[in-house]
Order: structure tokens, then sequence, then C-alpha cells
């Protein structure tokens, strides 16, 4: 189709061909990508090979895990505006593409739903001819990069695979979407980013980087070089070890990260340990062991909470767009940043200690969202509003999602499988209902903290939820056990 034959009309990221003979759009055409021509220059990291075996082979028949390693970045203010070029333009293009599909998706919907009011008979697509009336694919909208980057010059400035690696990334939240639909959830659809949310892109292979470092005496000093971007300090904190398979660039609030996700050989399994534990997830007690040990809540947020009112306050006093409230938005996010930081460290060691000390480790298979969910509203015969207990209600919520229970009983997944123990989720109903010493329910309120039974066991509610937690993961696994005499 000639230059001169079409009408671009531009809407938000997305321009629209439209072909002059019948007046009817040719296609959808996002305007924000496309790869060069020519791929970027494959650079390899071969001054670290004998530094840290990078490029050392990997042992036939041994099992190859993936292993992630965070490293801070310290770019000059040159490097950090281009930085921020590229994660903006990312953005745009992610954006671009969920908007792409989603308008192919309603017109789809809407060419398909015409039904003839004489015949019932649905009418034809064809009456929206040469517009795509069909669900675009990652491949479709991957051809387009070409023809995107000739209307985008400045798109032209980003490495080829980190662009695409954006559309892989929609196609995941996709995938994932129509996943979790087909299991009976009911999650969110995939939504645009905002400049607060998205904050990282990655190049997917070797393509268009290259790890520089250099040994001083004790220390270790790295430079990462980009295509297109520069380079960049890095502080190598801990050796890197493995294949380097990807590599992510992240902006927390004002820092800057890269995380290597590398392959690398899986590690000697710790000694067979002798003592198993179950594990009761609370909010007065971070963590509570069938042996009676305690893991205290160290309640990170509800400590930060005065300093984060304050810096909210002072956001809501300045002027929307301006250099101030910037300003106060990133005090913000640095007060959130140290929360998040503080439970994770305390997260780590505390799932260390009990990797390292157990060999069977159970707990509860807890669903925070459904716990965390805000009551109905309730409604009188009158159809006035009457309380229904939503202020204590958010209170408990908010210290539950302080503990973290998930990213905790996530750690101790994770160093589990690393480390050969065995973890195990077990139903949590009428854990704290049943005695642990005769199996008897009985009944409590949420409000009683110590359980007592007319069998004469008489523990701490918590204590006692974790031994049934405990007794009910033997018991998962004696049943995937294969019984005497068979194979």
């Amino acid at each position: 189709m000639a230059e001169e034959d079409l009408i671009r009309i531009r809407h938000g990221a997305i321009m629209y061909l439209w072909n002059m003979e019948n007046g009817s759009p040719s296609g959808f055409l996002l305007t924000c990508w496309k790869p060069s021509n020519s791929l970027p220059e494959r650079m390899h990291g071969q001054s670290i090979q004998k530094l840290f075996g990078y490029y050392g082979p990997m042992q036939q028949g041994e099992k190859q895990m993936r292993k992630a390693f965070k490293y801070r970045l310290y770019p000059n203010q040159t490097t950090e505006k281009r930085l921020s070029f590229v994660l903006t333009r990312c953005r745009e293009l992610y954006n671009a593409a969920l908007s792409e599909r989603k308008d192919a998706y309603q017109l789809h919907q809407r060419s398909s739903c015409l039904v003839n009011p004489e015949t019932g008979v649905v009418v034809a697509a064809t009456m929206v001819a040469n517009m795509r009336v069909r669900h675009v694919s990652y491949y479709e909208q991957k051809r387009d990069l070409v023809e995107i980057k000739q209307l985008r010059e400045d798109y032209q400035e980003i490495a080829s695979h980190v662009l695409q690696d954006v559309l892989m990334r929609l196609k995941r939240a996709f995938d994932n979407f129509f996943r979790r639909l087909a299991q009976g959830e009911h999650p969110g659809f995939p939504r645009f980013q905002g400049r607060a949310r998205y904050d990282s892109f990655m190049y997917p292979d070797g393509a268009g980087w290259k790890l520089l470092v250099e040994e001083q005496g004790k220390k270790i000093k790295g430079t990462l070089h980009l295509t297109k971007i520069g380079q960049i300090k890095v502080k190598l904190h801990r050796p890197l070890e493995g294949r380097i398979k990807t590599v992510t660039i992240k902006r927390e609030v004002d820092q800057w990260f890269v995380i290597f996700s590398c392959e690398v050989e899986a590690s000697e399994k710790l000694e067979l340990g002798y003592e198993d534990v179950g594990i009761d997830l609370g909010v007065t007690h971070l963590a509570t062991l069938s042996n009676g040990e305690m893991i205290e809540h160290p309640r990170h947020y509800r400590k930060a909470q005065k300093t984060l009112e304050k810096r909210q306050q002072a956001l809501s006093h300045q002027k929307k767009g301006s250099h101030r409230r910037e300003r106060a938005k990133r005090r913000i996010g640095k007060a959130h940043r140290k929360i998040a930081r503080q439970r994770q460290d305390f997260h780590h060691k505390h799932s260390r200690q009990l990797v390292n000390r157990y060999q069977i480790i159970v707990f509860e298979d807890i669903h925070i969202g459904n716990l965390t969910r805000r009551p109905k509203p309730k409604q009188d015969e009158n159809g006035k509003s009457v309380p229904n207990g939503a202020a204590a209600k958010g209170g408990l919520n908010k210290s539950i999602l302080d503990a973290g229970w998930g990213a905790f009983v996530g750690m101790c997944s994770v160093k589990a499988a690393w480390a050969g123990r065995t973890l195990i989720k077990v139903n949590p109903q009428f854990t704290s209902q049943v005695c642990s010493g005769c199996g008897q329910v009985r009944t409590k309120d949420l409000s009683e903290r110590w359980h007592t039974c007319d069998c004469g066991t008489e523990l701490d509610r918590d204590v006692n939820a974790a031994i049934n937690i405990l007794a009910r993961g033997k018991q998962v696994l004696a049943r995937k056990e294969p019984t005497s005499g068979t194979a």
C-alpha cells in the first residue's frame, strides 16, 4: 500500500492506518517498536571466565538450577537518563501492545456478535474487511517491530532483544491470565502499567551486554557495558556463579540494580536431619513451632507507620506536577523500600535457620488473599448500613500483610529445595480447634489464646495448632511413601 494512500490517526500509543480507497481501517499499527536490521553485537564477559568460571561447561549428568545474583549499579547522570529513557520506551511499548490486543479482541467480539434481525444469522466478519478481527499473537506483534521502528526513530536507540522481551512479558501475562481462568480462579485482566509500576527491562540472551571484572587485591571491581546505553559501575559484593542466561536492569525508587539469572550446578545437600517441625503462622508471633519455640513478629510496617503518615501528609500539601511533589513521592518510596528490605532480611535469616535445622517442615496451606478480604457491607431491614467490623478487620489485615507469610513460606520452600529438605503444605481446617492430645474438637473463639482439654492437655493455642500441622504433614508423607513389599 502506497504511503500517499494512507492517513495516520494517532490514538494514544496506537496509530491506525486507514485505506483511502474504501475508507476502512487496514490494520492496527503500534508506533513504538521495531528492532534494527542488524542485531547488536554479541558481547561476552571473557574477562571473568578465569575469575568465576563463568563459561565453564557443566558436567554431564549433573542437575542444573537457576540462581539469581543481584548487584547495585552506580550510573552517572548521563547513563541514568539513558536507562530511564529505555525504561519509559519499554513501558510505552507494553501499554501499546496491550491496547492493540484489547482492541483486536473487542473488535472480534463485535464483528462475530452482529446478528441479522430478519434471518437470525450471524453477520460475517467480512463486513469489516481489511481489519484485524482475530486475536493478536506475540509473533504478529514481533513482526511489526520492524515497521514500527521506521516510524519511531527513538526506538532505534534500544536493543532489539529488549523490545522483543517486552512483548514476551505481555504474552506471559495473558498466558497466566487464561491459565488461572481455566483453573476456576478470578484473576485480574492484564493492566496498563504506570510509571511507578513498570520498573525493569531485560536482556534475554547474551546480546547487548558485557560484564568486565577486575580483581584488585581483595576487592573485585565490575563494569557492565550495555549497548546504546554506556558503561556502569557494578558493586560485586559476592562472587558470581555459573553461566549467565539473562540480565535484568531494575529501578527501585532512585537506585538501579542488575540481576543476573545464572544456570548453576546443584549444590551439595545438607546432612540428613532428625528433627521435624510443624509451623503455625500468626500475627501475635510470626511463627510458632511445634516444639514450643516462637519467632516474634517484628512489625516493620507498624513501627514505620508514623514516618509514613508524616511523609504522606507532606505529599498532600504539594502542588501536582511540581518538583517538590516528586521529591515527596520519592521520600515515601524510600520509606516503603526500607520496610520491604527489613522484612526480607528478617525472613531470609529465619528461613535459613529453619532449613538448616529441620529435615521436614510443615506449613498450613493458607490462602492469604481470601484471609485478608474486606468484609461485605451489612444493611438492616430499612436498607440502612450497620457496622460490619470493617475497622477491626482492616487492622487484622494490616498485621497479616505486615508479617509477609507468603514471602516467608516461599523463602523456606526455595531454601529447602536447594538443601534437600522436605517442605509440605497441609489443609489448615480445624488445626486450632482439634486437641493435639486426644483429637477431640474444642471450639475456641479467636480471642482465646490457651488450649485446655478434658484429657489434661493444656498448652498455648498456637503450639497446639503447630503440633496438629506436623501430624497432618506426617500423614501426607505416609500416604506418599510406598508400603513394605511394594515396588
